[in-house]
């Protein structure tokens, strides 16, 4: 595709250097991967900025340049406004939109994301279609994935990897929709057809800086389905109903909204609920017909993901039949609420929860076990929000009979400073404080007996533990399980 082809699609820029019209064969914004052909577009990010790579990037090869400065150079510079906005626009076009081509579905939210996705992929490929879906853990279609670097990808790996899926006759791909993706502009461009909202509670607060900020990204989502009403392409506001942030959503949005929740005023709600010990049924409750439905996971909060599921195929057309099939076939999501088997007597749960409300819903689940003591294993993440600390170690000394405080992710800061900030929320109760995880873990199964349940929180389907700049190989369930089989051996 030739360069003037490719900056059609921008309404304003400047075009200087020498007149010629390269081919443009790939398109990036990192100066590494720019080699001949290559347009490349200098912005900003978290920690270096583009424009001082640009030199660089001509030395690579590059056949062109977009930035926001006024230079001169030896091949052609395209001066916008907004890299960013132009990148957005850029892709779409070079990769031939491919979100308006397939059914995409976005799921917000501060909880759950990962297994509403995982939930919706289910029951989606139940019925019959190819599925992909993009965030925490992977960018997956069918048994090829990659490893995810952000749950949101930005918009130029995003279109990347959408038009990828098409190649490949994925008809619905399914994104996890992060709050820095939406603040940073990571969907610009993206045709999302079905929008979901989970949850919303204390998170990330070290980026945005208040709640009023974070709920405002988690509302662009809805505010940019659009105000189209076309026959035939419908748009849809998925909506928790039991979470006060779905008003605030209700008037972002011109798209049609579905409610869920627990309660019959919800279009789609749950009743009958039963908990077992690895399962919970329910009866689901839709504007068309209602069907009992088993799924394998326990807690409240699955219920909520499931019944956010529900709503976001229901809008699709899928009988609640293959729904349900859907849901009670649905595979254990790594690190939520994953269960380690190593024939031990007691019970070890590996999560992701890492916010104060994510880690009481996991163990409000683990009370309606039934279990005898209960032992958690809970850090927080260094260099992010500080003032969850306290809250996390609240909660699991409110709920556990045995509490041990130890490292997560420390990266810069020191796991005593952090664990230190942990107890100022459970001053005077009992705990134990063990900085390092592994052995942290290691106390909590020589001191577990019959039926007795650890909970491993915090770093779930994470490989890797963060301190300093280094990534040091660390997986919750693998270490877990190697300490069981060494203890009973």
């Amino acid at each position: 595709m030739r360069l003037s082809e490719l900056v059609s699609c921008l309404p304003f820029y400047e075009m200087k250097g020498p007149n010629c019209n390269p081919e443009i064969q790939a398109i990036s914004h990192h100066h590494k991967n720019v080699k001949k052909g290559t347009l490349f577009i200098a912005m900003k990010g978290e920690h270096r900025d583009g424009k001082d790579f640009i030199q660089q990037a001509v030395l690579n090869g590059a056949s062109a340049v977009i930035c926001d400065l006024d230079m001169t150079l030896s091949i052609p510079l395209v001066q916008v406004r907004n890299p960013r906005h132009a990148l957005a626009q850029i892709v779409n076009l070079f990769y031939g939109y491919p979100s308006f081509k397939m059914n995409v579905i976005g799921v917000t939210g501060t909880n759950g994301k990962t297994t509403v996705s995982h939930m919706i992929q289910s029951i989606i490929e139940t019925s019959g279609e190819h599925t992909g879906v993009i965030g925490t853990l992977y960018m997956k279609q069918g048994a090829e994935s990659k490893i995810s670097v952000n749950t949101t990808p930005d918009s130029l790996l995003l279109q990347q990897t959408l038009s990828g899926f098409l190649e490949n006759k994925v008809t619905t791909s399914v994104i996890e929709v992060s709050s820095h993706g939406l603040a940073q502009g990571r969907l610009f461009g993206c045709d999302i057809d079905i929008a979901v909202f989970t949850n919303l509670t204390q998170d990330h607060l070290d980026y945005h800086g208040s709640m009023d900020h974070y709920r405002w990204s988690k509302s662009l989502l809805f505010s940019q389905l659009g105000h189209q009403h076309y026959n035939g392409f419908p748009k849809f506001a998925i909506v928790n109903d039991d979470d006060p942030f779905s008003e605030m959503i209700r008037q972002a949005t011109s798209a049609h909204i579905i409610s869920y929740g627990l309660h019959a005023r919800s279009d789609v709600y749950a009743s009958n609920i039963r908990y077992g010990r690895h399962s919970t049924s329910f009866t689901a409750h839709t504007p068309v017909e209602n069907k009992a439905i088993t799924i394998p996971m326990v807690g409240v909060f699955n219920i909520y993901n499931a019944l956010a599921a529900i709503a976001a195929t229901f809008v699709k057309r899928i009988p609640l039949s293959l729904i349900a099939e859907g849901l009670e076939r649905m595979q254990s999501v790594p690190g939520r609420f994953e269960i380690v088997k190593a024939k031990q007597p007691y019970t070890v749960i590996v999560d992701y929860a890492h916010t104060p409300d994510s880690l009481e819903n996991v163990l409000q689940a683990i009370v309606k076990m039934k279990a005898g003591r209960t032992f958690v294993v809970v850090g927080c993440g260094g260099d992010r929000d500080r003032s969850k600390r306290p809250l996390m170690a609240k909660v699991a000394c409110g709920y556990a009979t045995d509490v041990i405080f130890t490292s997560d992710n420390p990266r810069s800061e020191s796991p005593l400073d952090i664990i230190r900030d942990m107890e100022e929320g459970v001053a005077g109760q009992n705990y134990t404080v063990i900085p390092d995880r592994k052995e942290a873990i290691a106390y909590a199964i020589s001191h577990a007996s019959d039926d007795d349940i650890i909970l491993i929180a915090g770093k779930g389907h994470e490989k890797v533990q963060i301190v300093g700049e280094t990534l040091i190989p660390f997986d919750d369930k693998q270490v877990a399980y190697e300490l069981i089989m060494g203890s009973t051996q």
